[in-house]
């Protein structure tokens, strides 16, 4: 345990830094991973993944004594090339999940590394080969290891990078990346209970530097946790604002649901522009017509996710051409096209960049 870890541990009660040993406490832990047949576990060999496989293995164990149906475990290890010690780790999760009767598969990330970016990229390689490895097994669901502590960073780190409300909900228990599930079901435990309850069983873990590396974000703002833990922001607090945001985000997105079926001229297809009516779209709320001016340049653009301050900035001229009489209006935003035509709202594709019209 680092430094920083052991010092917010220090700040917590002692509920929250008690190994889970009850195994009446697990099916709560596990029971999303019922809805799926075959499940990968992302397991890295650091506390919090291996804290993860022992504990769903514990659990698969227990139901298939009570002869109750469990899923099938297996499990991934990827290795980034980045340090020397990664293949002795993954060696080291491979023993360990062979006492565990699962699975195990040691996935590389092969190829140049870039000079620049290289967490984000190396976060972009390890879904990759995670997803081609769930695929692989059959699976339906990849089980990840994020903590409380984890969605705490990610609520300090999006709070940041000024997130709205959807982003500071943060990381869900469950979501979806294209066909699969992923399963967060740590994502309300600290990470000390973990490290409490490897320590109990008598399973050794690995720490990886880069996670108290001051060159990254995380690394950063981890060491201020037990700083802002003093001033009552601590994980279980920050993670608690994360909830709140998700449930307030999913009414928000019920009133989007409600605004479509209401002011579409017709049902959104691929091959029709969106048609949303004007004076309708502009009598919403600000927030509900900015998600629905999302959703909509989401379904067209081919750009990928647009800035929420560009979505502010274009909802700010849609406004203001709409005064009045509308005036002629083309914007183009995440390569979708966005236009007032005959009290309509339309929404389509934007030629892609480099083919548009040459000026005359």
């Amino acid at each position: 345990m680092s430094a920083a870890d052991a010092r917010t541990a220090a700040l917590q009660g002692p509920k929250a830094r008690a190994p889970i040993l009850d195994a009446a406490a697990l099916p709560a832990l596990f029971a999303s991973f019922l809805a799926h047949d075959a499940i990968l576990l992302a397991v890295s060999g650091g506390p919090d993944s291996t804290a993860l496989a022992y504990l769903a293995a514990t659990w698969c164990r227990a139901r298939l004594a009570e002869g109750l149906p469990a899923p099938r475990l297996f499990a991934a290890t990827v290795d980034h090339g980045l340090r020397a010690e990664a293949a002795r780790e993954a060696q080291a999760v491979a023993a360990l999940c062979a006492t565990l009767d699962m699975p195990h598969a040691t996935l590389a990330w092969e190829g140049g590394k870039p000079a620049h970016g290289l967490q984000a990229a190396a976060r972009t390689a390890r879904y990759a080969l995670l997803m081609d490895e769930a695929r692989a097994k059959g699976a339906t669901a990849l089980a990840l290891a994020h903590t409380e502590d984890d969605q705490a960073e990610t609520v300090l780190f999006r709070l940041a990078r000024g997130s709205g409300l959807t982003g500071l909900a943060a990381m869900r228990p469950q979501s979806r990346r294209e066909e699969l599930t992923l399963l967060r079901p740590l994502l309300s435990v600290p990470k000390v209970r973990l490290v409490a309850t490897l320590a109990a069983a008598g399973v050794g873990f690995a720490e990886d530097p880069s996670n108290t590396d001051p060159r990254f974000t995380r690394p950063r703002l981890r060491a201020l946790a037990p700083l802002l833990a003093t001033e009552g922001l601590d994980a279980s607090g920050l993670s608690r604002l994360a909830r709140r945001m998700a449930r307030a985000d999913a009414a928000l997105e019920a009133a989007v649901d409600a605004a479509v079926a209401d002011l579409s001229r017709a049902p959104w297809i691929e091959a029709e522009p969106v048609r949303l009516d004007l004076a309708g779209f502009f009598r919403l709320p600000e927030e509900i017509a900015l998600r629905l001016l999302n959703r909509a340049v989401d379904f067209k653009g081919h750009e990928g996710p647009a800035e929420l301050a560009k979505l502010e900035a274009l909802l700010g001229y849609l406004r203001a051409a709409g005064e009045g009489e509308p005036a002629a209006f083309r914007r183009t935003l995440a390569g979708a096209l966005v236009a007032i035509h005959k009290a309509a709202l339309t929404v389509t594709g934007a030629p892609e960049r480099g083919k548009m019209r040459p000026s005359r």
